[in-house]
């Protein structure tokens, strides 16, 4: 079967089945497995942006005018005749429109087969592996992989429920300039992994905050987690933004606890790397609960003012 992935998320899943070798194209942010990142790219951004703050200015002004944020290469996709693409209606923001996606398959004779993901907790991304593995004729490896993924996530639940006293008042942001708490799964890894999710994110979508309203919240533990940006990166944007810089020395002031972690890598995902968020978050926050979790990441936890002092 020839798969052509236009989600970093999904080509993730897809390697986690086995089915790399099956891979005839991927997204632009696609970059785990690393072997994923010799195929061609399909997708590319239509706005030049570094920083945070950038990034998310050009995404809302494209977003106003209604303009595409991704452009998907056709030709390209159809002479390499992939028989499942795997793309996303969840996003905009995040990757290319489901329906240019939709629009694009609908010219090609024959059409593929075209899987669009909408996971929007964690069970919903446990059913895109079955969804994925349904798709490529693989649905016993598939459930073998969510099965074990589950029992994971037991672990850590089983673990947090026998914790003794008070969860930690915490908040979890996947963006920094301006501050975004995250949403979707975001609230089940943090109650799963024993914090009491103060930025109330329980079925919501991330959402745009101030540095003035975290401060509210009162948080005893802040984790940043910037989607798409290793932690170099996201320690890079805050040396560059005083009032970030100012709210984390005063949460620090009031015993809040900080981290950034590699947010490329861990929380933003909808792969089976999400389970590796999860154990991430639960050994930080109680160390001598939750053991440390096997992960290749870029770098973090890391404490951005420690780092920002070196």
């Amino acid at each position: 079967m020839r798969i052509a992935s236009l989600l970093a998320s999904s080509t993730e899943i897809v390697a986690a089945l086995g089915l790399t070798d099956d891979l005839v194209a991927v997204s632009h942010c696609c970059d785990w497995p690393p072997q994923v990142r010799t195929l061609p790219a399909l997708t590319s951004a239509l706005f030049e942006a570094q920083t945070a703050r950038e990034i998310d200015d050009a995404v809302r002004a494209k977003l106003a005018g209604q303009d595409a944020i991704y452009a998907l290469d056709a030709q390209a996709l159809a002479a390499l005749k992939p028989d499942l693409v795997i793309s996303q209606a969840l996003c905009d923001v995040c990757a290319v429109s489901g329906a240019e996606v939709s629009a694009v398959l609908g010219g090609l004779d024959p059409q593929p087969t075209l899987i669009n993901l909408e996971p929007f907790s964690l069970g919903d991304i446990l059913e895109t592996i079955s969804l994925i593995g349904d798709a490529a004729r693989i649905s016993d490896r598939a459930a073998a992989l969510r099965a074990s993924l589950q029992a994971r996530i037991d672990s850590v639940a089983k673990r947090t429920q026998a914790l003794p006293g008070p969860r930690p008042r915490t908040v979890l942001l996947d963006w920094t300039n301006p501050p975004f708490i995250g949403g979707h799964w975001m609230h089940e890894l943090i109650t799963l992994a024993g914090g009491e999710d103060v930025g109330n994110t329980a079925g919501r979508p991330s959402r745009t905050s101030s540095w003035t309203d975290i401060l509210a919240l009162k948080p005893e533990r802040l984790v940043i987690a910037p989607c798409g940006f290793p932690a170099a990166r996201t320690l890079e944007d805050i040396a560059g933004d005083q009032d970030a810089i100012a709210a984390l020395r005063q949460l620090e002031a009031q015993n809040c606890q900080l981290t950034v972690f590699d947010g490329n890598r861990l929380f933003s995902r909808s792969s089976p790397g999400i389970v590796d968020s999860l154990e991430a978050l639960a050994h930080w926050l109680w160390p001598d609960v939750h053991p440390a979790p096997d992960i290749e990441s870029e770098m973090g936890p890391v404490h951005p003012l420690s780092a920002l002092a070196r």
